[in-house]
């Protein structure tokens, strides 16, 4: 291109030759206040019940999720839907029975560690697994 100077391989910097200054900043872990919010409550939601929106999630989330929050004896009910195909939200509902601890939010939060949990021990079991199969 006119004007622009061409550098010869023999002049490339090093990151090792570069002055401090120019050296790359490694990427910070992002706070909890820069991630964007995944999830969000619905209008029309009280205590006892109330639809949750995730953003970027679909089946493998809802139906996963839901069988664990049906689990809970504070529920009622849970199903979830996706809105629309071309959209990457899924949406849960969750009623809970009237009792102490029988918020929907809470018994959203006890799904999610739930299913993390789950997920962890399955981990666990197919490491295990597959080191035991290559003994």
């Amino acid at each position: 291109m006119p004007g622009v100077e061409k550098r010869m391989e023999s002049e490339d910097a090093t990151m090792e030759d570069a002055p401090p200054a120019q050296e790359v900043e490694s990427e910070e872990v992002e706070t909890e206040e820069e991630l964007p919010q995944r999830v969000r409550i619905l209008p029309g939601s009280d205590d006892r019940a109330a639809s949750f929106e995730f953003l970027d999630e679909g089946h493998t989330l809802g139906n996963a999720l839901r069988w664990v929050i049906m689990k809970n004896p504070d529920v009622e009910f849970c199903a979830y839907a996706i809105p629309h195909p071309s959209e990457a939200k899924m949406n849960i509902r969750i009623q809970t029975y009237v009792s102490e601890e029988g918020f929907a939010v809470n018994a959203l939060r006890k799904g999610l560690q739930d299913l993390a949990q789950m997920c962890d021990v399955m981990t666990d079991k197919f490491t295990t697994s597959v080191a035991g199969t290559r003994e």
